[in-house]
């Protein structure tokens, strides 16, 4: 009696072909050498494999600097769409978007250090857009009859 190779319990786990099926199921077939570790079937053929300098050049095609939002948008954009055909790793997706939000993030302070104040001492503006306790929202011409009164104003 042989043992089955198709049942995953008899094959070393470290052998096994790493590709997972969408259902969840691992591929039940063993690895072509010790540096890889996916089987015939899974392993990318070379010429399959993006070109990192076409990522490049799809990536910042007309893009010549990171210095406003439209052209961070744009940038975003076309990583999106790399992504979702499969020419570029979701971990490399997910580090080129934490660089372009850092990026964003300093866009307001650039344009602070580019475009300072006239007065470098004037106070800082706070504009408070909601009404204080004493502000009326609606002017009316009735006087204000008082909240609480006395006996002696209703005598």
């Amino acid at each position: 009696m042989t043992l089955s190779a198709s049942k995953p319990s008899f094959l070393n786990n470290s052998a096994r072909c790493v590709h997972f099926y969408p259902n969840g199921r691992r591929c039940r077939l063993s690895a072509t050498n010790l540096n890889s570790h996916f089987c015939p079937a899974h392993t990318r053929p070379p010429q399959n494999l993006p070109d990192p300098a076409e990522i490049a050049s799809t990536l910042t095609a007309n893009l010549d600097d990171f210095t406003s939002a439209a052209q961070i948008n744009d940038f975003l954009s076309r990583l999106l769409l790399l992504l979702a055909h499969d020419k570029i790793s979701t971990r490399r997706a997910a580090v080129l978007a934490y660089i372009t939000n850092q990026l964003l993030r300093t866009l307001p302070a650039i344009d602070r250090e580019l475009n300072p104040k006239q007065d470098p001492n004037a106070p800082v503006e706070i504009i408070v857009d909601m009404p204080g306790p004493g502000d009326d929202t609606q002017p009316s011409s009735e006087p204000q009859s008082p909240v609480c009164s006395t006996p002696a104003e209703t005598g």
